[in-house]
């Protein structure tokens, strides 16, 4: 073809297929793709600004009608790249290679594409962290006086609170931070598991009325100290010292900041050192409530001492009405009495600061534990939502709350998105695996218990949860693993209490009856409705064994303790429910159904979509004991369908597996409808 030949538009499409320029097309589009994704994605992490990631992009795109041009006017042959004009005259021999080329663009274009893919979709993100990320550590107490420790704690505690309320930071929660040291060796490590590019360390040293606080800003990324700084001031002054600290790291970052959030990180919220000394132990005492049995109510006495010292301090007067909400939610106290002193508390706290977003959390609280008002609860969350973007306890709470209503699906999701700001919260981690295990994802839950052993290995309580979902998948041998360290003596009562229905299903009578012998042991050092629930379950146990001489003692010192209790809270459905049991291990046929359904009533499931099914299951246990064989079969078919979230000793809804493998069902197995039950697949 002569080198002015003009081409024949009607075979112009011939031409640029036979000259490759669609092939070269479709080549440089994947490998351009490719390339721009794979630049997007890598280069931030190594802080490569913006503006040169976008201007790579803008000649990858302007590259692509050169590159059809250049397909057009040129080949490449064995002697070099020539004309196309000039190719096309060659022999057949020297152009035999003329379109090889063309096929290696192709397949690594291709080529290029699927590793983009694989590491994108397999490989963990290389998606660079936040900027404006922070994690604030420990802060290390150096006091003489070692139970000063609580005062370091506060510290972190108050700084972190301020940072979480600007919109324009992502904080991590004090819960995932409180595994880690004080000035750790390795802050790399700590950034990446945590997902922040920044972090906060600090020391704190109080002697009697003089306080230094030593803090610095760490840019994990690039091994750069943003900012630090030493105050030594009075303790009269440490509020002025928390704001500070939240102002400077704010600057720091760059974080915008509206006229609300300046307000709040200048707040103080007490002029009472005392007062705000007082509060400090109350918090610290209510960090250690899910590990202490009576570190709630240790919180309550210091909160109370704040208010009394400070009757303006609103805050406390907020944790205040928490505390007790929380002590009549979990049953322990359903009185009156407690009902009213966590309402006279939130007054306080509306009177003195309404619009405060830690008033409006307690006030959610006061709905969701106390008037179990779950709508009414759900809209308050929202609100402080909006007002704490950065707390993980609201995400929480408004996850607690839609499980309550049955919203299952919206629950997780909450929980996750808490858990992109409280990553390494291993309380957290179980919370959303006993979600997992309500709605019976065994696999999801075995992951984040296994999540939460990562950050306290072998901590009892998880590695008895864990057992838990081996239980409910029947599974035995994995869970008596989980379960080899748990003993009579374990001080985690779940975990006894898991262990204890391990043995049951093992059918494992004679161990079990040493623990047994164990926790009757202990009953004199037990109080209230914790005694009640246990000694039903010890005469559960002995009736369950034969010994009914034994279980009947055994009901009646039950009941004996349970009656008072019941009178005196005559709206706990857990009281009614543990007096149904006693009464039926007694003979008492008509007073044990209408306890049973007097729990069912006191919290339905319509109600309570969490804890209102255990009522139903509770009611076919009495109805199988008092003879009510077709009527208890047919609430454990309807349960089986049902998430919930557990009863009889496990934190798991029923499956096929535990009604196969509980001896507690023995009396229905006679039955094919029962059997049908057992027999079908796990949901």
């Amino acid at each position: 073809m002569a080198e002015d030949q003009e081409v024949n538009p009607k075979t112009f499409f011939g031409e640029l297929r036979r000259r490759n320029v669609y092939k070269v097309a479709i080549a440089y589009a994947m490998a351009g793709w490719a390339l721009s994704q794979g630049i997007a994605q890598v280069f931030p992490v190594f802080d490569v600004p913006n503006w040169i990631i976008r201007l790579i992009v803008l000649l990858i795109i302007i590259g692509l009608p050169i590159a059809l041009v250049l397909a057009w006017m040129f080949e490449i042959t064995p002697h070099g790249i020539k004309r196309t004009e000039t190719a096309d005259a060659m022999p057949a021999t020297s152009r035999q290679n003329k379109r090889a080329w063309i096929y290696v663009f192709v397949i690594g274009g291709l080529a290029s594409m699927g590793l983009f893919c694989l590491g994108r979709y397999t490989a963990p993100s290389l998606s660079p962290l936040p900027a404006k990320s922070i994690a604030v550590l420990p802060f290390e107490n150096l006091s003489e006086d070692k139970a000063n420790a609580y005062f370091a704690d506060g510290i972190q505690v108050e700084i972190l609170t301020r940072l979480a309320k600007i919109a324009d930071l992502k904080v991590i929660s004090r819960t995932s931070t409180q595994q880690y040291q004080s000035k750790p060796a390795d802050l790399t490590k700590i950034a990446k598991q945590l997902g922040v590019a920044n972090i906060v360390e600090g020391s704190v040293q109080k002697t009697a009325d003089q306080v230094r606080v030593n803090v610095q800003l760490v840019n994990v990324q690039t091994d750069s100290e943003l900012w630090a700084e030493t105050y030594d001031r009075k303790l009269t002054d440490i509020f002025s010292v928390e704001s500070d600290i939240a102002k400077r790291i704010a600057g720091s970052l760059q974080a915008k900041l509206s006229g609300h959030e300046e307000q709040a990180l200048a707040a103080a919220p007490t002029n009472n050192p005392k007062a705000y000394d007082a509060y400090l132990r109350g918090l610290h005492f209510e960090a250690l409530s899910n590990y202490m049995s009576d570190a709630l109510f240790k919180a309550i006495d210091f909160y109370g001492l704040a208010v009394q010292l400070d009757p303006n301090f609103a805050l406390a007067w907020a944790r205040l009405s928490g505390a007790h909400a929380l002590v009549y939610f979990l049953r322990n106290d359903t009185t009156a009495a407690r009902r009213d002193a966590a309402k006279t508390a939130l007054d306080h706290a509306l009177k003195l600061q309404p619009d405060s977003p830690e008033t409006l959390l307690f006030l959610g609280y006061y709905q969701y534990w106390v008037l179990r008002d779950y709508g009414l609860a759900k809209s308050t969350f929202e609100r402080v939502s909006k007002m704490l973007p950065g707390r993980s306890e609201v995400l929480y709470a408004l996850g607690a709350v839609a499980g309550r209503e049955g919203n299952w699906d919206q629950s997780i999701a909450y929980w996750e998105r808490a858990l992109a700001l409280d990553p390494r919260n291993p309380a957290l981690l179980a919370e959303v695996a006993v979600a997992y295990a309500m709605v019976r994802q065994f696999p999801a839950a075995l992951k984040l218990y296994d999540q939460a052993l990562d950050i306290l290995p072998n901590e009892p309580s998880t590695m008895a949860l864990k057992a838990s979902i081996y239980q409910a998948e029947g599974n035995l041998q994995e869970a008596a693993n989980a379960l080899i360290q748990v003993n009579a003596e374990t001080q985690s009562n779940t975990a006894v209490r898991i262990k204890f229905t391990q043995l049951r299903l093992e059918r494992d009578f004679a161990e079990s009856n040493q623990l047994v012998q164990v926790r009757q042991a202990k009953l004199r050092f037990t109080a209230g409705i914790d005694k009640g629930v246990k000694e039903v379950g010890i005469a559960l146990y002995q009736h369950l064994t034969g010994d009914t001489a034994h279980a009947k003692v055994t009901a009646e010192q039950a009941r004996n303790t349970l009656q008072p209790l019941g009178k005196d809270q005559p709206d706990n459905a857990f009281i009614a429910a543990a007096l149904a049991v006693a009464d039926a291990i007694l003979g008492e046929k008509a007073s044990a159904i209408d306890e049973a359904q007097r729990a069912v009533a006191l919290l339905p499931s319509s109600k309570d979509r969490v804890s209102g099914p255990g009522f139903e299951e509770n009611l076919a246990l009495v109805d199988m004991m008092i003879g009510k064989n077709s009527r208890a079969i047919s609430i454990l078919t309807q349960l089986l369908q049902t998430p919930y979230g557990g009863w009889l000793y496990s934190p798991c809804p029923i499956t096929p597996a535990l009604l196969r493998l509980d001896p507690i069902w023995d009396p229905l197995r006679a039955n094919p409808a029962f059997r049908k039950l057992y027999d079908q697949k796990q949901p």
